[in-house]
């Protein structure tokens, strides 16, 4: 197989990774361009021990690291999103591992490999960034669950973060309700509640009226991976660990169009 054959399925990404680590389209597509020079000209080779998905993102950075380019130019942040000039004030190094983990699904240990890092470095590298992350987001909270000690932990991990539990709720209604009384900047929701409720149906219609992240976090997950559209973003299975529900909270903020439009 040609080595563009080997890659091509994996160049949409990369371009995507570019621009979120640069800020810019044009800036980020030239990188990926002197990348794939650099591997059509036999000066790079894809890492034979890697898959070639992570091998690409490895020699990206390697080039990235050989140009000198420190991504912390801020000229022309008046021109970008409000996504990308978050980005650009977390630290570069951080901001890497946070990318490669959040938004191009890579484990620690592939963003390891990438970065020619440590696997422990990375996952501070990713605290680091989820930090500063929710220390510019910091929001209110409603938390959709039946069972008081599971939502006593969320409160204390959302707490955690800096961010406001402003409502509880544990059932349809209450969630309705709450949702009526004070708007939230991000939902918490089981899936079987109190009464025998629905958190699915609670949080359908909570964005019938406003547009918010939503983090399902449940025992239930087959409940919503039913291979039909809209699946939710964001689904932690119980029993969960705290730094994934931590990590999730980090990328629905960060992520989510509504809390970007807000930020502005």
């Amino acid at each position: 197989m040609s080595l563009l054959a080997r890659l091509a399925p994996h160049l949409p990404y990369v371009r995507r990774y570019a621009r979120a680590l640069t800020g810019d389209q044009t800036t980020g597509d030239n990188y990926v361009r002197v990348a794939l020079e650099a591997l059509a000209a036999g000066e790079r080779q894809l890492p034979p021990e890697m898959t070639p998905r992570v091998a690409l993102y490895h020699v990206f950075h390697a080039i990235w690291a050989s140009t000198g380019a420190q991504l912390e130019d801020k000229s022309g942040m008046e021109g970008r999103d409000d996504a990308s000039r978050r980005l650009m004030q977390i630290a570069p190094r951080s901001r890497q591992a946070f990318l490669l983990t959040a938004l191009e699904g890579f484990t620690p240990s592939e963003a390891a490999q990438i970065l020619d890092a440590d696997a422990m470095d990375v996952e501070r590298l990713i605290a680091e960034a989820q930090s500063d992350i929710d220390a510019e987001l910091a929001t209110d909270v409603l938390i959709i669950e039946d069972e008081a000690i599971i939502s006593a932990d969320i409160e204390s991990l959302v707490k955690e973060l800096g961010h406001r539990v402003t409502g509880t709720a544990t059932t349809h209604d209450e969630a309705v309700d709450a949702v009526a009384r004070h708007r939230p900047g991000l939902v918490l929701a089981d899936i079987q509640l109190a009464d025998g409720s629905s958190g699915i149906d609670a949080v359908k219609d909570i964005l019938k009226r406003i547009d918010v992240p939503v983090i399902f976090i449940t025992a239930f997950p087959e409940r919503l991976l039913t291979g039909e559209r809209p699946e939710p973003t964001f689904l932690i299975t119980k029993p969960f660990q705290p730094e994934t529900v931590k990590a999730a909270i980090s990328q629905a903020l960060f992520f989510h169009p509504s809390r970007q439009r807000e930020a502005a």
